[in-house]
């Protein structure tokens, strides 16, 4: 397994042990920004794993994971399992209505705390940033050889939760 992986899957169990009253984030800034995790509280519009769709059981919250190397990656969660869409934050590049497009290389996978699958993939994750006080959504879309994956998420704007 990658160091990257390794180290998201450390975030990951941060991310999972987090509080519902963790310390609120600082004054608005870009997203998904420096390096550490950001839960955004909200809703998990849809979540699909090859034909398997996991929206049902899917959390109300979602990290964002950025790594020192540049490495972002957005984790949903659904019944215990983790599923993130992971890409080079350097790849990010502006898209329609004031969002941004992340590529995607990988799909991670996990239950609990570890992430111990990777997928190489093809894809994008759109996302508006949340720090501007108005509703977004982080729309994640990604195809491996075998399989595809999709993951929606919309949040209303309001103050995410910050750990580094």
């Amino acid at each position: 397994m990658k160091l990257s992986a390794l180290v998201a899957a450390g975030f990951v169990a941060a991310v999972l042990a987090l509080p519902a009253s963790a310390a609120p984030a600082s004054p608005p800034e870009t997203f998904p920004g420096a390096p550490g995790v950001i839960t955004l509280s909200g809703k998990c519009a849809r979540l699909v794993v090859a034909k398997f769709d996991a929206t049902k059981g899917c959390k109300n919250e979602l990290a964002s994971v950025t790594l020192a190397n540049g490495s972002v990656t957005f984790i949903f969660t659904s019944d215990g399992k983790a599923l993130g869409f992971q890409g080079d934050g350097s790849g990010i590049k502006p898209a329609s209505n004031g969002n941004a497009r992340l590529p995607l290389s990988l799909v991670t996978t996990g239950v609990g705390n570890k992430m111990t699958g990777q997928v190489k993939v093809a894809g994008f994750c759109t996302f508006g940033n949340p720090y501007a006080g108005k509703p977004i959504a982080i729309e994640c879309t990604a195809e491996s050889k075998d399989s595809s994956f999709t993951g929606s998420f919309r949040t209303g704007g309001k103050l995410v939760k910050k750990e580094k």
